[in-house]
Order: C-alpha cells, then sequence, then structure tokens
C-alpha cells in the first residue's frame, strides 16, 4: 500500500534566493528556529555538469525520529530497541538549473525503512506568468510500510508450519487481529498527518531565512551562522 500526499506553495521571493534559502535552511537554529530537529549536516557530493550548467548536490541530515511517536509507540521493542528517543538519517539530492528557473529535490529516510519508507520529492520554479518575484514548489510526499507486509508474510509461514484446527490469526496477538493492512494504513496515515504538520513549520522556516535574507542580505545571514558555530563550539 502507498500513500501519496501533495500540497502546492508560492513563496513571495525571486527564484535564486529561495534555493539559496533551500541550502541554508538547517545551517543553525539560530537562523531557522524550526530546525532544532537538525542535529548535522553534511555535503557527501556537489559538482556542476559542464553539459547542462546544473548543479548537482548530495547531502545527509542527522534528524531526530523521522518516525510519528505514535507509531514508534505502535511497534514492538524488537523493531524500535525499546525507546521512543531515536533519530534518522535523510539522504537528500538537488538539481538547480539557474538558466532555465528550476529546482528539483528529494529527500528519503535511510532508518526504520524496513517499517516506513518516507519519498519526499520537491519541484521549484518560476511561474509560467514569468513575475520574478515569486517561487512556486510543488512538494509530493509518499510514504509506504512494508511492516504489514512481512507480518502478513509471517502469519502466512506459520500458517503452513502448523495442523492446529485454530487459525495462528485468531491468537497471533495485536497485530494478527488488526491484519497487516490495518497495519499499513495506521503507519501511513499517522505519518502523512505528522508530515502535513511538519511541511507548514518547514514553509515557516523558509519564510524566516528568506525575510532575514531580505533585510540583513547574504552577508548578514552568514555573519549569524559564524556567530552560531562559534557558539556552539565554546559550549562544547
Amino acid at each position: 500500500m502507498v500513500l501519496t500526499h501533495t500540497t502546492n506553495h508560492t513563496y513571495n521571493h525571486p527564484f535564486p534566493t529561495v534555493t539559496l534559502a533551500f541550502f541554508l535552511r538547517y545551517c543553525s537554529p539560530q537562523l531557522n528556529p524550526f530546525a532544532s530537529h537538525v542535529l548535522s549536516t553534511d555535503t557527501i557530493e556537489s559538482h556542476v555538469d559542464p553539459a547542462t550548467g546544473r548543479l548537482h548536490t548530495t547531502r545527509i541530515h542527522l534528524k531526530k525520529s523521522r518516525l510519528p511517536p505514535a507509531i514508534l509507540k505502535l511497534l514492538p521493542s524488537t523493531l524500535t530497541g525499546g525507546t521512543t528517543d531515536k533519530a534518522s538519517y535523510i539522504l537528500e539530492t538537488s538539481v538547480v538549473d539557474m538558466r532555465e528557473g528550476w529546482m528539483s529535490t528529494e529527500s528519503r529516510n535511510l532508518n526504520f525503512v524496513g517499517v516506513l519508507s518516507v519519498v519526499e520529492r520537491q519541484l521549484y520554479s518560476i511561474p509560467n506568468t514569468k513575475t520574478l518575484d515569486n517561487t512556486e514548489v510543488e512538494t509530493k510526499v509518499v510514504f509506504r510500510s512494508r511492516l504489514g507486509e512481512r507480518i502478513r508474510d509471517r502469519l502466512h509461514n506459520t500458517a503452513a508450519a502448523v495442523t492446529t484446527p485454530n487459525p495462528p490469526a485468531e491468537s497471533g496477538g495485536f497485530f494478527a487481529r488488526l491484519g497487516a493492512r490495518g497495519i499499513q494504513r495506521s503507519i501511513e496515515s499517522l505519518a502523512s498527518t505528522k508530515t502535513q504538520d511538519q511541511l507548514g513549520k518547514s514553509r515557516e522556516g523558509m519564510r524566516i531565512i528568506l525575510e532575514r535574507l531580505r533585510n540583513t542580505g547574504l552577508v548578514g545571514v552568514l555573519e549569524l551562522r559564524k556567530m552560531a558555530r562559534e557558539r556552539n563550539m565554546q559550549a562544547a
């Protein structure tokens, strides 16, 4: 089972500024207070394709738990390690074409993929009206839970291995009573609800960075980032 959530949003800022804000959004909680859940960000690879002029970047983010607490509480300790205090690596890839005026991004979780896979794709572009002061973004998030499939296969294998008159599903515990599809729907629906809230916070964080860029310019933003890093080093 796959659940897809799509939203559209318009930033009242030019495309170059929005793309810059995208790459700065996790650099410091002082710059973006909605990024306090991001523990670290590292650039794995970045290059400009000489044939197309497009910037290709791969980054990895370490964030506090990607799975909503309601899902973690639903799962057995054999899958969660017995605690809801988790961190997750997020792989982010992006392609920017400044000449054509678009940027495509993809983010996906690297942890808990056996429970829930979350893939977020975004397309930033200049509106067809060629309004240079605006940037449109379409966000599509695809949720897929494979946990139900694994439990269904496990129950099927158990049923084939025993000859008792009572089917294992009748005494298979919580997961058996809920059913494989019910498990998938529950996990995907909970994740979708949580993601809608996160998308709102993400847009608000982008708005704050964009306003800082407008009011203080890139130099001011980078200076704030430098000061935040120095404070963190002193605190460590």
